[in-house]
């Protein structure tokens, strides 16, 4: 392990999962710095404002030491490049996954070459757990205890009581 090496997975985590919790773990033991960069799309409609996303991941993650917690509204390879990130994880749940983020890795190496993307399988306890399902699972009530950390069971419970829709 070289712990000078730093890495960076980015997502949007609305909500974070158990499976972006559990990949967020395991990454920051491999790496002496792990960026968690949540994604400021304004184009992208999100439940959960950045700064909702911010601090939830924060608490949630607030044990571990070596983990920065940041928004970043550019190009995911601009924020490596300003951050002399030369890895970045990429969780995956299954081949279409895999597909989808082979395309992104060889987009993102054609404009910056030094950034290398390695993917992490997710581990088989979360492997159906995507936030879109967790979000409607929730809106009509379901549990999702065994989904998300409680931190985000509640912010989701609280949102969808107050704003009743996705």
């Amino acid at each position: 392990m070289n712990d000078v090496r730093t890495a960076m997975l980015p997502g949007t985590f609305d909500p974070p999962t158990n499976g972006h919790i559990n990949i967020i773990r395991r990454a920051a033991g491999l790496y002496g710095k792990l960026y968690v960069v949540v994604a400021d799309n304004i184009y992208k409609k999100c439940l959960f404002s950045v700064d909702e996303r911010l601090g939830m991941l924060r608490e949630i993650l607030s044990d571990i030491g070596n983990i920065e917690v940041v928004s970043w509204q550019g190009l995911v390879v601009d924020f490596a490049r300003e951050h002399s990130v030369s890895v970045m994880l990429r969780g995956v749940r299954a081949l279409a996954d895999f597909s989808y983020e082979f395309e992104l890795a060889m987009t993102n190496r054609q404009i910056y070459p030094e950034l290398e993307t390695l993917f992490i399988p997710t581990d088989p306890n979360y492997f159906i757990l995507r936030s879109s399902a967790i979000k409607e699972l929730a809106m009509f009530g379901a549990d999702i205890t065994k989904m998300v950390p409680p931190l985000v069971a509640q912010r989701l419970s609280q949102k969808y009581k107050t704003e009743g829709e996705c």
